[in-house]
């Protein structure tokens, strides 16, 4: 079996392959006093930290744009349902 690393970086991307935890995972999403990207428990870049406010008002930003793509949606479906044209021949 090869000794890889599990973990580290690659072009200053971070990457970790370690088996997650449930507290490594948790405590990931959360480190107060870092910045708004922090490194993914598992895988490969960066996630938001939750711990700071700017990551809050991304989600929100991202909800209220799929929010608005949704009823844009449903908006376009009842606007292609068929119409009755009565003509009147005088």
């Amino acid at each position: 079996m090869s000794d890889k690393e599990t973990s580290g970086t690659l072009f200053g991307v971070p990457y970790n392959f370690e088996r997650p935890s449930m507290g490594r995972m948790l405590s990931a999403y959360w480190k107060p006093g870092e910045g708004m990207l922090v490194e993914k428990p598992f895988g490969i870049g960066y996630t938001l930290n939750l711990a700071n406010w700017r990551s809050w008002v991304i989600l929100a930003v991202a909800g209220l744009m799929f929010w608005m793509e949704s009823n844009k949606a449903s908006e376009t479906e009842s606007e292609n349902e068929p119409v009755e044209v009565i003509v009147d021949d005088d």
